[in-house]
């Protein structure tokens, strides 16, 4: 007597592990896209030296549930006057802030620090540097952001103030190119 062999059971249990995986796979990748990190390609001139064209990056994006941003922090947020274009730009100023530009260069005051301090902008290349003139006062949700190369950035002295809303995080990982990686790029103590 010959034993039947039925061909159809090898096929159906391949295909059922793959839609198993698929699941699975999608159940953790999800989430973790949605709220913990997501990848950015950096695009445009705006943040060279520290940033360049072509450079990939992952977000944190659930630090910001837990602390506030900080000056000197390099986020990624959603531009104010189309939220579906990411921007990634320096925290220059914090909520209740008040900053003034005198040929560019920027001092804070708060009510906590009525004389200001003078912010420090060592990791600004030279040939980015502008005379820019300005005085604004933040409200409570709002951060004052610039790029690193002041001279080709469309930031906060052009747009205004950024809402806390459409902060989605900050830079913690730079993966590429492999020569540049780096955990927290670019931030720095201003």
């Amino acid at each position: 007597m010959n034993p039947e062999i039925n061909t159809n059971q090898p096929k159906e249990n391949f295909f059922k592990e793959i839609i198993k995986f698929i699941i699975v796979a999608l159940i953790i990748v999800i989430p973790i896209r949605t709220y913990v990190a997501q990848p950015f390609i950096v695009n445009g001139p705006s943040m060279d030296p520290t940033f360049n064209t072509g450079q990939y990056i992952i977000v944190d994006q659930l630090t910001y549930h837990f602390n506030s941003p900080q000056r000197g922090d390099v986020i990624i947020f959603k531009y104010p006057r189309n939220p579906k274009t990411f921007y990634i730009k320096r925290i220059i100023g914090l909520p209740g802030e008040t900053l003034v530009s005198n040929g560019g260069r920027v001092t804070v005051s708060s009510p906590s620090n009525p004389g200001g301090t003078v912010l420090s902008d060592s990791y600004i290349a030279d040939r980015h540097r502008t005379s820019d003139d300005f005085k604004i006062t933040l409200g409570e949700t709002e951060y004052f952001v610039m790029g690193d190369n002041r001279a080709e950035s469309s930031d906060s002295r052009v747009w205004g103030p950024l809402d806390r809303k459409l902060i989605v995080g900050r830079a913690f990982v730079r993966l590429l190119p492999p020569t540049k990686l780096s955990f927290f790029p670019g931030e720095q103590n201003i």
